[in-house]
């Protein structure tokens, strides 16, 4: 079922979330969610939730599996890396490394724009000694290292990797539309310069429940990459990692313009957008879907670091004032 809340004219979306300032709401956020139930049917929904939309680095887990399915045989470590928007901390380089040495290629084959770190105190270090931005620093190089390896293994064009009629790409897209269930309405062009496709959150929910209740094959191989090395899908510092620290055998992963889906090994999922696209509301939005559904109180689930997730303050004079606080 639907849950109705406030929505503004400019967009037709609901308030997901209210920006509280000293008690003051000076804002608001505007977006969708989707709770899918194990059986796969949706258990409740905020917004619109059937239309196409933009996944972004959402869709990576996804995408890793397709180059699973098609050979690619890395080491759990590296499997999480291709499906990360990593925090460009030192491991994470040297598994993109690693990744590329095992195809007999270096970072001079990416095609990820030249970056920093996303992680603030990873992106100091290297302008402290010197560096300058890379691409192996990009946060989506583990994705790129994994489409290179794949081709190397199928015998495909490396320079043409990113290319939406590359052999690769193609068979991204098949898989893709399999596990969410939906035809690929637009192929648009990710941060990264890869093709991003598109699907409904009703669809990037189902792909991550096909994912989590996997017990063997490719998806449980991806599944059990993410589950075993979340900080490589991540980062040590981030709110994603909490949260599959806090919920035993949940798969998630966060993208831009505010997009993140989870799931369970029992097969309910979650997934959500905002209108905007502001990251520090992803985080809320997602503990407040998940205490809704009652996974907080569950057998082994720590609450309160689930809570602690979304929990995102507001600051005045260097204190805390205000909140950004759920409202679905």
């Amino acid at each position: 079922m639907s849950s109705a809340a406030p929505t503004t004219p400019r967009t037709g979306l609901p308030v997901v979330a209210e920006i509280v300032r000293s008690g003051f709401v000076e804002g608001h956020h505007y977006g969708s969610i989707v709770a899918l139930a194990a059986d796969g049917t949706v258990d409740w929904s905020v917004g619109e939730v059937t239309v196409p939309v933009l996944p972004r680095s959402s869709n990576k887990p996804v995408q890793a599996l397709a180059m699973v399915e098609l050979g690619l045989d890395l080491p759990p470590d590296l499997l999480a890396l291709a499906c990360a928007s990593h925090s460009g901390e030192s491991f994470h380089v040297e598994g993109v490394r690693r990744t590329l040495a095992s195809a007999g290629l270096d970072e001079s084959a990416l095609q990820t724009p030249l970056d920093y770190p996303l992680d603030d105190a990873a992106r100091e270090r290297v302008i402290r000694e010197g560096g300058t931005r890379s691409s192996i620093l990009m946060n989506c190089s583990g994705k790129h290292a994994a489409m290179l390896a794949t081709c190397v293994l199928q015998g495909w064009d490396t320079a043409t990797y990113l290319h939406a009629d590359h052999p690769l790409q193609v068979a991204i897209g098949e898989t893709f539309a399999r596990v969410t269930g939906e035809p690929v309405d637009t192929v648009a062009v990710d941060g990264c310069g890869a093709p991003l496709l598109s699907t409904s959150l009703v669809g990037l929910a189902r792909a991550f429940a096909t994912l989590a209740t996997a017990t063997d094959g490719p998806e449980r191989t991806v599944a059990e990459a993410i589950r075993r090395h979340p900080d490589h899908v991540s980062g040590t510092t981030r709110d994603e990692l909490a949260l599959h620290r806090a919920i035993p055998g949940l798969i998630g992963k966060a993208g831009a313009e505010s997009c993140y889906a989870v799931a369970l090994p029992d097969g309910r999922a979650w997934a959500l957008k905002t209108d905007d696209g502001a990251p520090r509301v992803r985080p809320v939005l997602m503990a407040e879907a998940l205490r809704r559904s009652g996974v907080l109180e569950e057998a082994g689930v720590d609450a309160a670091a689930v809570k602690a997730t979304g929990h995102h303050e507001l600051l005045g004079g260097g204190v805390p004032v205000g909140v950004i606080r759920a409202a679905f």
